[in-house]
């Protein structure tokens, strides 16, 4: 029997600036989102070094350091593919890395888009995002130079697929979850699910049942909201005939039908509090009688519950019983995952639908376009991976044919339900920093505050007049 009294076990979720929960150093980096014609590259993630360049082909012999694409494994970096796309130049950006900002130079005949402006360099922090205009579009993010080892039996077979149990992702926070679920599956006690809505927190209930002893028999799933008002006990434990009310059939109950197995009660929250103390006996021992019958039963179960509200506001013994613990992150926490996991509900929908696959993809692969995908990365999900589905699925009934084939686009009626995630107002500018900007975009103060990461021109202007910068 799974037993109370456990410590809470949560491993660390990463940190998004200067070190991780383990003291590591996390550096800037620029993930790739979106990569036209080379979809495969989506996850990948480039490492600039102040003096690196990044561009097609191999380095050439003039001590410049060359930085490649990378696919992060935990504890192991693993090379990309050569980049060898004919309308990237060979020496195409330049870097130089500061703590808070990689300064990109573009030195090729593409030029950059950054903040929907055409440029010739960009000082890129984290959040931003800034594309080689129609090759590749990158999230700037901070990540672990090494993902922690943990979790790879998880591993997808394929850079960026959905693993064995259905978690797509290739950032840390992913990363971090599928060690958690890794050890969690071999445990015995009962499991918390936290999460927000949408987060896939049923997702992560089954995969922990499927790496569990207990995989051989079906997990038993519930709502715990949709429990008929009255009824709740007899859902849970079950019932002799004709009790109690005259008519009722004889049935299992969840505890019995979940005998063996693992049972999921998803939104555990909203059970009343007096029907969360119900459950007790049976979690501490196994123990529970149906309704009607003085039978004393014993079911051998594992209770993963789940709920999008805060532990505490649980039942203490309810809370005490859950002894294990694991928080599903939502797509705030782990933007670079949300062009994947758009790929990835993407390429099912057209699966099973021949008609949605002959009209956006081509070979399997989804046609989206960079725009569509730039809002998506900064847009401020309420419900998640649920919402993101909602808005591709907006995105291909109001999309139409362009450039001479149907693609995903960001039409005026996605536009209206994409909120950009908020960004700090002003933050603090030197007055140099603000006078090379004005040099790079030769004077032109719209192309500056974006530059800047300021909030509007007026925060440019006001910025000016303070530290006495003549227009």
């Amino acid at each position: 029997m799974p037993n109370s009294g456990h410590t809470t076990i949560k491993g660390p979720t990463p940190r998004r600036r200067g070190e991780d929960e383990e003291g590591e150093e996390l550096r800037l980096a620029l993930v790739v989102i979106w990569a036209g014609e080379e979809p495969s590259r989506l996850g990948e993630a480039l490492f600039p070094t102040s003096g690196s360049v990044f561009g097609r082909g191999p380095a050439d012999d003039d001590g410049e350091p060359r930085v490649g694409f990378v696919r992060q494994r935990p504890e192991k970096n693993l090379k990309g593919a050569p980049c060898d796309n004919p309308f990237l130049s060979r020496r195409h950006l330049r870097f130089d890395v500061s703590l808070d900002a990689i300064e990109i130079q573009c030195v090729g005949h593409r030029p950059l888009r950054f903040a929907d402006v055409e440029v010739q360099s960009a000082t890129v922090r984290e959040g931003d995002i800034v594309e080689i205009t129609d090759l590749y579009a990158f999230l700037c993010v901070r990540r672990p130079a090494f993902l922690a080892a943990g979790g790879d039996e998880l591993a997808p077979v394929t850079f960026g697929e959905a693993d064995a149990y259905g978690i797509v992702g290739e950032s840390a926070p992913a990363w971090t979850l599928r060690n958690q679920v890794s050890f969690l599956g071999k445990r015995n006690a009962h499991v918390l699910v936290t999460g927000s809505s949408g987060t896939g927190k049923e997702l992560v209930a089954q995969a922990i049942h499927r790496l569990s002893s207990r995989a051989k028999k079906d997990i038993v799933s519930r709502n715990a909201a949709t429990f008929p008002s009255g009824l709740i006990d007899a859902e849970l434990f079950g019932n002799l005939a004709n009790y109690p009310n005259v008519g009722m059939p004889e049935r299992l109950g969840l505890i019995g039908q979940a005998d063996g197995s693992t049972l999921f009660l998803d939104e555990i929250g909203e059970l009343p509090s007096e029907m969360q103390a119900h459950l007790l006996r049976v979690l501490d021992g196994g123990e529970y009688q149906r309704l009607g019958d003085p039978k004393r039963r014993f079911a051998d179960i594992r209770l993963v519950a789940a709920t999008n509200r805060a532990p505490e506001e649980l039942k203490e013994d309810l809370a005490a019983r859950l002894a294990l613990r694991v928080q599903v992150p939502g797509l705030d926490d782990r933007r670079e995952d949300i062009a994947l996991l758009a790929r990835h509900i993407l390429k099912r929908t057209a699966a099973r639908d021949a008609e949605f696959a002959q009209r956006f993809c081509t070979n399997g692969e989804p046609r989206i376009t960079s725009e569509l995908v730039r809002a998506l990365t900064q847009h401020s999900f309420a419900t998640h991976v649920r919402e993101l589905d909602g808005v591709l699925m907006r995105a291909a009934g109001s999309s139409s044919n362009r450039k001479g084939g149907e693609e995903l686009d960001l039409t005026k009626e996605v536009r209206t339900v994409l909120r950009p995630v908020a960004r700090p107002a002003n933050r603090e500018v030197g007055a140099d920093e603000i006078r090379a900007a004005l040099a790079r975009h030769g004077g032109v103060k719209d192309k500056a505050w974006r530059d800047l990461g300021l909030a509007s021109r007026h925060a440019l202007h006001r910025l000016m007049k303070k530290l006495n910068i003549d227009d």
